[in-house]
């Protein structure tokens, strides 16, 4: 079993949109799939036309709840749904109150590894205890990067952080996100970035189909199947699959 994470610093990069559909194409190429939504807002449990939960997010969070109770399905075979909880907006008041809050979720999720060939974590924006714990259980932490000396700017600030932390295991894999090149600013950090900060080769352009996502609550190939987004994010899928170590065709 991989886990992958959808985080960034900031908010409104394209975190859930990212997490909703690579798990669509992974359960497409035959993984089973599980998304986590960790973030209270609960985008992806509303892309997925499921209801959040409003209490009871503590207890998961502490290890009362077992996990493999709460998993709900989706209307996609394969894939499987951690609903979002509102309460998970004082996570870091529960993590703080377990033995080992960095490494809590790992532990969570590692009974889960004979069911699921890959767990996506989609999370709330900010560091923060609950970030530092899906550092320590991720694999890998896909960082959807709009191409502006902000966003940069952000990047390092996480990389730098992760980099601190001895015992994250999770590799830093950023990616260019909601790029409009028609934008000189846009154009430029594209083609001239450092190399050595690791991008992926894969951009994800900007697209009113990707907004449109939360009218049909329902991922890009359902409704936009071929269109420059889909294949976009199925070209970031088979990067991030070489890398995790995902080889299923």
């Amino acid at each position: 079993m991989k886990v992958l994470a959808t985080h960034n610093i900031k908010g409104g990069v394209g975190k859930t949109a990212t997490a909703v559909n690579l798990a669509y194409i992974a359960v497409s190429s035959g993984l089973q799939t599980l998304v986590w939504d960790l973030d209270p807002q609960a985008a992806a449990t509303f892309y997925f036309r499921v209801r959040p939960k409003k209490r009871g997010g503590r207890r998961i969070i502490q290890g009362k709840e077992k996990l493999e109770k709460l998993i709900v399905g989706t209307d996609f075979e394969g894939l499987d749904l951690l609903r979002a909880h509102f309460s998970y907006r004082n996570m870091d008041l529960a993590l703080s109150r377990t033995r080992h809050p960095a490494t809590q979720l790992r532990r969570l999720l590692k009974p889960l590894a004979d069911d699921y060939d890959l767990i996506i974590l989609d999370c709330p924006p900010g560091i923060s205890l609950a970030a530092e714990s899906v550092f320590f259980a991720a694999h890998a932490l896909l960082v959807p990067t709009i191409p502006t000396t902000l966003s940069l700017r952000t990047l390092v600030q996480l990389t730098r952080y992760i980099e601190k932390r001895s015992g994250t295991r999770a590799r830093v894999l950023p990616f260019f996100c909601m790029v409009d090149l028609r934008k000189g600013m846009h154009r430029r950090i594209c083609e001239h970035t450092d190399p050595s900060v690791g991008f992926l080769e894969t951009r994800i352009p900007y697209s009113s189909i990707v907004e449109q996502m939360g009218e049909h609550r329902a991922p890009l190939a359902t409704y936009a199947r071929g269109s420059r987004a889909d294949l976009a994010y199925r070209a970031l899928w088979k990067e991030v699959r070489e890398r995790l170590g995902l080889n299923r065709s």
